[in-house]
């Protein structure tokens, strides 16, 4: 198979923060060079979109003009992760523990669109956004 397995590699990082430290030391700089170099071929377009999980955490607040947080009531959230195959409640508590809370996200966000409600309300949300933020 091509790619990463992307469970074993959980499985072996997920609770031993050396290794996650690591990870992230090969992982973070590729993934910043790729974002660099999607904004040089796509920086004239009216609207530029990064989907930074742990923007706050690892840092890069400082790179993006303006941060949107999507949120959903924490019981929805536990709900939709845990529904994921291979996740469990121990993993998620442990993704839950390398991330700030939600309400201080929230606090930080330029914008935040709440996706606790239907597919079709959220997605409204971000169009009206993206409409506020191109006109």
């Amino acid at each position: 198979a091509d790619g990463v397995d992307r469970a074993a590699l959980c499985a072996a990082v997920f609770g031993d923060p050396a290794k996650l430290t690591s990870l992230e030391a090969i992982v973070h700089p590729a993934v910043r060079a790729a974002r660099e170099a999607f904004l040089l071929e796509h920086g004239s377009a009216p609207l530029v979109v990064f989907d930074i999980p742990l923007l706050y955490e690892k840092g890069g607040v400082e790179e993006v003009d303006a941060v949107l947080v999507v949120s959903a009531p924490a019981e929805v959230q536990r709900d939709r992760v845990l529904a994921r195959p291979g996740m469990t409640a121990e993993r998620f508590a442990q993704v839950l523990a390398l991330q700030l809370p939600d309400a201080e996200k929230r606090e930080r966000a330029d914008y935040v669109i709440d996706t606790g409600c239907a597919l079709d309300q959220t997605r409204a949300a971000v169009a009206k956004l993206v409409n506020e933020l191109t006109a």
